[in-house]
């Protein structure tokens, strides 16, 4: 008997991730409270120091952002003493209302999510969410997409497990969640490297976001501004960065998914038929 022929060849779910994927596009809102948060404390920090993280839980963010080498002398300067985790976890306390306030003027979702969602809809595919947002984040979240049309089958939060990306873990409790089996026929979807490795150690297929995402950091208006060259170097660039995180495939937004999603089905169906010669 051949156990590959109970294999179902089409996919199960899609997991996307929230800020610079579905929401927020260029992921703006992180990016201003970290500035804000370390500027409380007398400590200079750009918004491309800020970048740099993203996709970790932003405990990780934080912790990663005060041990940047300028940072770590700045705050020496100032305290007279190293940075430690203790004030990772002041500033955690600090930052999670200001990012809470922040996503109020940064939720909506990214143009053509809502088409593309529809077509996950139309054939029966579950829709997941996993994010490096806590929950009390994204309990101000949640009702601004509801609002504008959009239900996850599920959301994992970076505090709702004890380790979080790029570890599989969220991935694990999405296959939980949504009741899906094999990771082969679940997409995950990120616009950051933790987020992508989240899907690569869970065995998924794993779709980069150039465009919307943090690594552009360009707003939609900027994005659509830029001439056919410009867009391309914006591509090339962000490709390169993205490549530490093991993507299948590369999409500019989540608009262009559908076209992904068809070459995936392809794949999974000559590689299940394959099987059963």
């Amino acid at each position: 008997m051949n156990h590959h022929a109970y294999k179902n060849p089409n996919i199960s779910a899609v997991v996307f991730d929230w800020a610079g994927t579905i929401i927020d596009f260029g992921s703006h809102a992180p990016m201003q409270a970290f500035v804000r948060l370390f500027a409380q404390y007398g400590i200079e920090l750009s918004i491309e120091d800020a970048r740099g993280p993203m996709g970790l839980p932003k405990w990780k963010h934080i912790n990663a952002l005060g041990n940047l080498p300028h940072t770590l002398q700045q705050w020496e300067d100032k305290f007279n003493r190293p940075f430690t985790t203790s004030d990772t976890d002041e500033l955690y306390a600090v930052f999670t209302p200001m990012n809470a306030a922040a996503v109020v003027d940064h939720s909506q979702l990214i143009p053509g999510f809502l088409k593309t969602l529809e077509i996950l809809r139309d054939q029966g595919i579950k829709v997941g969410t996993t994010t490096g947002y806590n929950r009390e984040i994204m309990n101000v979240v949640l009702p601004l997409v509801k609002q504008q049309g959009f239900i996850p089958d599920n959301l994992v939060c970076a505090d709702d497990l004890h380790e979080s990306r790029p570890s599989p873990l969220g991935m694990y409790k999405c296959f939980l969640d949504l009741n899906v089996w094999p990771a082969t026929s679940v997409i995950k979807v990120d616009d950051t490297v933790p987020g992508l490795l989240e899907g690569y150690n869970s065995g998924c297929w794993t779709v980069g976001v150039i465009a919307s995402g943090n690594e552009a950091g360009l707003t939609h208006k900027e994005w659509i501004s830029l001439d056919d060259e410009e867009k391309e170097s914006v591509r090339t660039q962000v490709a390169e960065k993205l490549s530490a995180g093991k993507p299948n495939f590369l999409i500019d937004t989540v608009a262009d998914f559908p076209r992904v999603l068809k070459q995936i089905d392809a794949l999974r169906l000559k590689s299940h038929y394959g099987s059963e010669e």
